[in-house]
């Protein structure tokens, strides 16, 4: 398989990446790291060569030692950003981004032995709909709670809140 689909654009970045939506108990799985003061999907770029749905498939696995099929597509996220690791510190990034609702099987016990791309050792934690903790994509709290059998377009843009 090829490398992470990040294309260099003028100052920024174009990343088009995955996420797993996995839900169990009226939770949500996600992602944080040592780094970082919120959570994020379980999920990452896909590489060149291989579809939106292998990714998925392939990131979960290496996220969770768990490999989960796809149910079905739950949305389109365009997410403009400025970076916040080492990598991208500062840079404007856009990102497009498909996120999977995953089959969760009943006997479901995820282990996170996975690291960002700079080496921040990355950990699992389910979230409730009610915790005050900051998530990305946002709009997981609120869409998550009345899933829906169609594809949504979420657009995001924080261009506007550019970091010091």
């Amino acid at each position: 398989m090829g490398s992470d689909i990040t294309l260099k654009c003028d100052d920024g970045f174009i990343n088009i990446r995955v996420g797993a939506i996995i839900m169990k108990d009226g939770r949500f799985l996600m992602t944080g790291n040592t780094r970082e003061d919120y959570l994020y999907s379980v999920g990452g770029r896909i590489k060149f060569g291989e579809t939106a749905k292998e990714a998925v498939i392939r990131e979960v696995f290496e996220e969770t030692g768990v490999k989960m099929e796809v149910d079905r597509l739950g949305f389109v996220h365009e997410n403009c950003f400025y970076g916040d690791a080492p990598s991208n510190m500062g840079k404007p990034i856009y990102e497009i981004s498909f996120f999977f609702y995953m089959k969760v099987p009943d006997e479901f016990e995820p282990v996170s032995e996975s690291f960002t791309d700079d080496g921040c050792e990355e950990f699992l934690k389910w979230v409730s709909f009610d915790e005050e903790k900051t998530i990305y994509p946002q709009f997981f709290r609120e869409e998550l709670k009345h899933p829906e059998q169609t594809v949504k377009h979420m657009v995001t843009d924080d261009r506007y809140q550019r970091p010091e």
